[in-house]
């Protein structure tokens, strides 16, 4: 976890090149959510503020190695100009004497966006010369994107070979600060809250958090394929049937280690998945007709409950389908319970970001982590190539 901090490199007058992640939703010429952008603000305020050239590098949704006008970067140019408050050139090239002569033409101080660098297929095969070219247009790397670091490409991985030091921004530092605290699990008691659809696409990360939490809240669409290995009637509710197996070994496993798992005791159902349908209450067997949606009361207490003295929490998953208006009360309950219990929380996923944002209790979370993937690798103990490259403190 000991990387060299941007704060540690010596930048002044020299060109800085830096991963950032601006995979930003865009609607037409504007951008529709600048959250992305403001999270490597720091970093880029750093830079400027100590007169290096700052030269930016992001993709932009999935282009397949070939330019796509629809997902240039030009808009996130204008938004972060906004932002910033002064002037940001742009660049149609990526690498090469075009993209060398916009940072040329800058002065120490100010910033480049390159084009979506997606737009090469060799980004994403981490090809060794299109990293070597990336290297060439400046003196020093920093990552700041820490959605990417799990992905070998050129501009997260192969590019830091070509620099004498490789540097974590502000963002990744406070990423590695507290999944760091996640992955230690040395505050207790530590409770995991996973949901989500299905058991299979959180396998690994279930099996380490049974090594490492004390108490394990499960819920969303993954709580009904435990309900089922258990014996329990679910009705029309998601089911991860090829993983059901799976979960009886992962409860017995949680018993074999003496981590509390839980499930819901009771649910909020519907015949139908429709933003008209009406919350109905159940047990915690679902009628054959009926679909489960959300935990019910009994279980929110209960959850509620084994928040209330925990130290360190990490939740992943909402506990139902919130974006319905009458199945959201679960997922904000647990958001402000999490919020109300004075530990060391760290939120991740963008379900679960985007659940405590709207519960109003995000500035009450210690850390919301801007990487749904790349925080479950780094959670199941899996080394992160994006990481990995970057300089030792």
């Amino acid at each position: 976890m000991g990387k060299l901090s941007v704060d540690r490199l010596p930048v002044e007058g020299r060109t800085v090149l830096v991963r950032v992640d601006f995979n930003v939703p865009l609607e037409g010429e504007r951008v529709r959510d600048d959250t992305r952008i403001r999270a490597a603000l720091p970093t880029i305020e750093h830079l400027r503020g100590r007169k290096a050239r700052v030269v930016l590098v992001s993709h932009l949704g999935r282009p397949k190695g070939k330019p796509n006008p629809a997902l240039s970067l030009k808009p996130v140019a204008g938004r972060l100009a906004e932002l910033l408050g002064a002037p940001v050139a742009f660049s149609t090239d990526v690498i090469g004497p075009g993209a060398r002569a916009v940072i040329e033409a800058t002065a120490p101080g100010d910033v480049v966006l390159l084009e979506n660098v997606r737009f090469h297929p060799e980004e994403e095969k981490n090809d060794p010369a299109f990293a070597k070219a990336l290297a060439d247009l400046a003196d020093l790397f920093v990552s700041d994107a820490f959605g990417t670091v799990h992905r070998a490409h050129a501009s997260t991985a192969g590019v830091a070979a070509h620099f004498p030091q490789a540097a974590a921004g502000f963002l990744i530092a406070a990423e590695l600060e507290f999944l760091g605290k996640a992955l230690a699990a040395t505050e207790k008691p530590y409770v995991a809250i996973l949901g989500g659809a299905k058991v299979g696409d959180k396998i690994a990360v279930i099996r380490s958090m049974l090594d490492r939490a004390d108490r394990l809240l499960i819920g969303g669409a993954m709580a009904y394929t435990f309900l089922k290995a258990q014996g329990h009637q679910v009705g029309k509710s998601l089911l991860d049937e090829p993983h059901l197996g799976l979960a009886g070994e992962l409860m017995a496993e949680a018993k074999a280690k003496g981590t509390a798992l839980l499930l819901p005791s009771d649910h909020l159902v519907a015949a139908e998945v429709s933003p008209h349908a009406a919350a109905e209450p159940s047990g915690v067997d679902i009628a054959a007709d009926r679909i489960g949606l959300d935990i019910g009361p009994a279980s929110v207490a209960a959850y509620t409950k084994a928040l209330a003295d925990a130290r360190l929490v990490v939740w992943n998953g909402p506990m139902g389908m919130f974006e319905l208006p009458a199945f959201r009360e679960g997922t904000f309950a647990i958001a402000r319970a999490l919020a109300d219990s004075g530990a060391v929380s760290v939120v991740g996923g963008g379900d679960s970001v985007a659940a405590v944002n709207q519960a109003g209790v995000a500035g009450r979370i210690s850390h919301i982590s801007t990487g749904g993937g790349a925080s479950l690798e780094f959670l199941e103990g899996k080394t992160l190539p994006g990481i990995a490259v970057l300089t030792d403190a």
